[in-house]
């Protein structure tokens, strides 16, 4: 396993985090467990998850996934040999049952929130608590074309991070971090964090794959200068850039054959550029997932690629991708395939 900073908070983290949204949904409890055994055998220190998960959300599964890890960290001894990230939820109408009062980013529900996850996490600190999502209308999950609409902020960043300052002081949380976010936002919680002298977000995770490198647009020079580490989520672009749905293909375990309401990577757009980035992995005697996920793994603003997986098959392949390093050839002939077809899943 290879590892890097979180940020430039000096934290060692793996360069390959286990992503965990299946678990209480398409895996067990015990499966789940069995990733973790897994995925520390083989040196993965960092382990993602959320309020909200599992995926896709549900009144009746929110929280399964965090009392899954918490039920496995109580058997841990080593708790500080481990960096447990998870994020507390924004506002929408999709996710109104969750919490007593729904969820928003006031410092009430934020405070809330991050007790309640201690509580199923059972342990005494988060290592990165992250905002899910934008309190603000804005672009984010795919949404295109902003439209601004006045009046419709909800709850300042400047609140929103004041009770992040909060759990940091009462050392309920030891960094946090922000995702589904676009420049501004993430502009505007590093220029608060200044203006009040509180801590700033050291990590942004975002979508970023062979489908949607929209984060180098308006983020990846952000992410440089304000030590920024991007946690790449969707590496694999839900799967499809395994190859497995291509050719009308539909898996019976498959996350896009069980779920129809994901249709965000498999547009015409994205099956043709998916249909060149395995031509070209197969040509390089690469497995295709692996390839797409070694790319991720290597881009210089890149702290950590969330990797997730159903199967013990999976998972070991995807743990397997650390040890590839892709030529420089591979390399231009993606870049090639990304020219003529830019970002076509954003």
């Amino acid at each position: 396993m290879l590892y890097g900073d979180l940020g430039g908070t000096g934290l060692k983290i793996s360069r390959l985090c286990l992503g965990t949204m299946t678990w209480g949904e398409q895996n067990t409890p015990e499966e789940g467990w069995r990733q973790l055994d897994i995925a520390r055998a083989h040196g993965v220190n960092f382990i993602d998850t959320a309020e909200l998960y599992p995926v896709p959300p549900k009144a009746e599964t929110y929280t399964r996934t965090e009392t899954i890890l918490g039920q496995w960290l109580s058997r841990q001894s080593r708790r500080e040999e481990l960096v447990i990230a998870t994020k507390v939820a924004g506002p929408g109408e999709w996710v109104s049952y969750m919490r007593e009062s729904g969820a928003r980013l006031d410092r009430a529900s934020v405070i809330a929130a991050c007790n309640a996850s201690l509580k199923r996490l059972q342990t005494d600190y988060i290592d990165l608590y992250q905002v899910h999502w934008p309190e603000r209308s804005t672009n984010f999950f795919g949404q295109l074309s902003y439209q601004h609409q006045p009046g419709d902020d909800g709850y300042p960043i400047e609140e929103t991070l004041s009770a992040l300052n909060e759990l940091v002081q009462a050392g309920k949380v030891r960094h946090i971090g922000i995702s589904n976010e676009t420049p501004w936002g993430t502009m505007e919680y590093l220029r608060q964090a200044e203006r009040h002298g509180w801590p700033r977000p050291v990590s942004i995770q975002n979508p970023y794959n062979l489908l949607n490198r929209s984060f180098e647009v308006g983020l990846a020079e952000i992410a440089h200068r304000e030590q920024l580490g991007l946690l790449a989520y969707s590496p694999l672009a839900f799967g499809t850039l395994s190859g497995k749905y291509l050719h009308g293909a539909q898996p019976p375990q498959g996350r896009l054959t069980l779920f129809s309401r994901f249709s965000r990577y498999n547009n015409p757009q994205a099956v043709k550029a998916t249909e060149a980035y395995v031509a070209l992995a197969n040509e390089r005697g690469l497995d295709p997932a692996q390839m797409a996920l070694a790319y991720v793994t290597s881009r210089p603003f890149v702290d950590s690629n969330i990797i997730g997986a159903t199967t013990e098959e999976q998972l070991l392949s995807n743990l397997a991708s650390i040890d590839l390093a892709l030529d420089e050839q591979t390399l231009e002939e993606i870049e090639a395939i990304h020219t003529r077809q830019p970002n076509p899943a954003p």
